[in-house]
């Protein structure tokens, strides 16, 4: 978890900082920057207690900090905060977390 990260993600929503992509192509290729999609892997810096379902069972995240995950290209809300961007997006928004 970054220390000074000023933001606390509530129930089922987590913090994400995307992971940015190379600029080289596997073959060789230069990629310029408007060109480049927005990454949709990323690490989770802040995960919320858990969700509540609507019979009052506690759900725990299955995700955790420092994992390193996959999302769909519109999932989450972009965030500003000291000039860096975030994603704040609920954990139903996570594909698959990359195992190493």
């Amino acid at each position: 978890m970054v220390a000074n990260l000023k933001l606390r993600p509530l129930h089922d929503r987590l913090i994400v900082e995307r992971i940015e992509e190379d600029s080289i192509s596997p073959g060789g290729i230069y990629i310029p920057d408007n060109a480049k999609e927005k990454p949709a892997r990323g690490t989770v810096l802040a995960v919320g207690a858990g969700k509540t379902s609507d019979a009052g069972h506690y759900h725990k995240m299955d995700v955790k900090v420092g994992d390193k995950v996959l999302f769909g290209k519109y999932a989450g809300s972009e965030v500003k905060l000291d000039g860096k961007e975030y994603l704040i997006m609920r954990e139903d928004d996570v594909m698959a977390i990359i195992e190493a």
